[in-house]
């Protein structure tokens, strides 16, 4: 048994110290064999939770999910320390010194009155850090373990800065429409790898028409899943109301109460059903 103080609150340096605990002697097993590999997709579902959290509205859910993906910085530095490597407080060091060089109109006597001259001097002062001399090199810097939809919108935003866009959204949607009947031609010749490349370049597109609207794709998406959820619940209940089992159903049946869902939980005309 390790020996673990107990108290009625505790703060962030006991956030620290049981991290450090769960991975030394006596810990935990499945703390003690985590890695920075290990680890890295956790971070990304922890923050998504986070925005479920303030999606949610909820004061309570956001700090728990707060402390989860703290948990992972504290985590990752834990890590590097026991490696010899930088420690917490070096990574606070860095972030602090990071913020005040990239608010030189807060620090310095660089001029930003506004939200957008704020972003226009941070991402020059970014570029130059990072020695990025052209905007393609800035595209290579946008995280690859992104949401594709996110990762799509933010290379398409740097190149609509550059004039690189369509004057306006007809154009994206001419391009929609082509990749989609290159994504037929590539199903009606059933070539798979052809197929992969097309529904990518379909959704790059749809990303694209998003854009125009200043629409976040990713949460479009977000929200076209949920809402499915929703539908595919009364679904459930649907055949459970009547007695039937989904797995018994034909897709006739089942689509005839997914349409009803589209009329009772948000108002649509469900569409005349056709299959058999």
């Amino acid at each position: 048994m390790v020996d673990w103080e107990f108290k009625e609150k505790y703060d962030l340096n006991d956030f620290i110290r049981i991290i450090d605990v769960l991975r030394g002697p006596g810990g935990c097993p499945w703390d003690i064999k985590q890695t920075h590999e290990s680890l890295k997709v956790n971070a990304v579902e922890e923050a998504w939770e986070v925005v479920d959290a303030i999606d949610e509205g909820s004061a309570a859910h956001l700090r728990e999910e707060l402390g989860d993906l703290l948990m992972q910085v504290i985590f990752h530095a834990s890590i590097e320390k026991e490696r010899g490597g930088f420690t917490l407080d070096d990574v606070a060091d860095e972030a602090v010194r990071k913020l005040v060089h990239r608010h030189p109109h807060v620090f310095a006597d660089v001029k930003a009155d506004t939200p957008e001259e704020v972003l226009t001097n941070w991402d020059a002062i970014k570029r130059a850090d990072r020695g990025q001399q052209s905007t393609a090199s800035v595209m290579d810097g946008i995280p690859k373990g992104l949401p594709g939809l996110m990762r799509s919108q933010k290379i398409q935003n740097k190149a609509g800065k550059l004039g690189f866009d369509w004057p306006d959204v007809s154009g994206a949607m001419d391009k929609l429409r082509e990749e989609v009947g290159e994504l037929q031609e590539g199903i009606d010749a059933g070539d798979v790898e052809n197929i992969k490349e097309e529904i990518g370049d379909a959704l790059f597109s749809v990303v694209n028409v998003a854009r125009f609207f200043k629409v976040d794709s990713e949460e479009c998406m977000h929200a076209a899943c949920a809402k499915f959820i929703r539908r595919f619940r009364y679904l459930e209940e649907g055949a459970a109301r009547r007695g039937l089992r989904l797995e018994d159903m034909s897709l006739g049946q089942m689509e005839e109460i997914y349409q009803e869902a589209r009329h009772e939980l948000e108002g649509k005309e469900p569409v005349p059903v056709t299959i058999d």
